[in-house]
């Protein structure tokens, strides 16, 4: 029993990934779950259609059939969420449910990850890893939302610009 609350898939019959989410929402609020069970979500994607010559944008269901939970995994907290009608139980062995790895969280992008550095444009910095691990350059450009960084570096005697992620670069 993990006192860090995790993110863990349920598996739902196809088309009630809404309805279970509502639920589970419900009973958290009204049996007061609200210390185990923290979010519910439902993996979308918005997608631009063209149908009769219009553009509509719709959202999407990445995964079908399955509904994120973010809870402290406890004996109550399998038990509320396994016995919603709609569910047909969790993702994992029958007996224990099996969170999601912190890479499996990040790549669905169901939490977003703020990043803070310490480094800011014009800043001399040193690329800690990739093919130019070991170089230094000077910052030119940030964009926290897209997790990039462009550095200016001098290679064979000219300036070469090389966007890389944040976490790539440290303060030289």
């Amino acid at each position: 029993m993990s006192e860090e609350a995790k993110w863990y898939v349920v598996h739902t019959y196809s088309g009630y990934e809404n309805k279970v989410a509502q639920n589970i929402e419900k009973v958290v609020e009204n049996q007061g779950f609200g210390d185990l069970i923290f979010e519910v979500r439902i993996p979308t994607e918005k997608v631009i259609e063209y149908k009769d010559d219009k553009k509509r944008e719709v959202e999407r269901k990445i995964f079908p059939g399955y509904v994120l939970v973010k809870m402290i995994q406890t004996d109550d907290s399998w038990y509320v969420v396994r016995n919603i009608r709609g569910v047909t139980g969790f993702v994992g062995s029958t007996t224990e449910p099996i969170p999601l790895t912190d890479k499996e969280v990040e790549a669905l992008g169901v939490e977003l990850q703020s990043v803070q550095v310490n480094y800011e444009i014009g800043s001399e910095v040193k690329i800690i890893s990739g093919p130019l691990e070991g170089w230094t350059g000077k910052v030119t450009a940030l964009d926290a939302e897209k997790d990039l960084v462009t550095v200016t570096v001098s290679m064979l005697g000219r300036e070469t610009s090389v966007d890389l992620q944040l976490n790539q670069v440290r303060l030289a």
